[in-house]
């Protein structure tokens, strides 16, 4: 391996990884995408506003649980072997951005 590669491989992310399997959040997430589709059909029926906006609303609850369970594994995993190799205040500053975004909302 070169020295450039190594060097890239060196300051290159840690391999993801997820407590909660692929298959369970490709479950979480169709179960969503099923929602989303749901209010596509409501929308079409000319539902009642309140009864698609509730339906809104636990579509972007199961998003949060999902966001939320993610950065959770992000911390337990990414963050902890950061501080194992000297790089929390990038890896921390890295997920105060992520919440941010999860924060910045309406």
């Amino acid at each position: 391996m070169s020295t450039e590669r190594s060097a890239q491989a060196a300051s290159a992310p840690a391999a993801r990884g997820y407590s909660a399997t692929k298959d369970q959040l490709r479950t979480r997430l169709r179960r969503i995408e099923g929602q989303v589709r749901g209010v596509q059909g409501m929308v079409d029926e000319d539902r009642y506003c309140i009864d698609v906006l509730t339906q809104i609303s636990a579509i972007q609850a199961a998003l949060d649980k999902v966001a939320l369970g993610l950065l959770d594994d992000h911390v337990k995993h990414c963050v902890k072997e950061a501080a194992t190799e000297q790089r929390t205040d990038e890896m921390t500053t890295e997920m105060m951005a992520a919440v941010a975004r999860l924060m910045r909302r309406g």
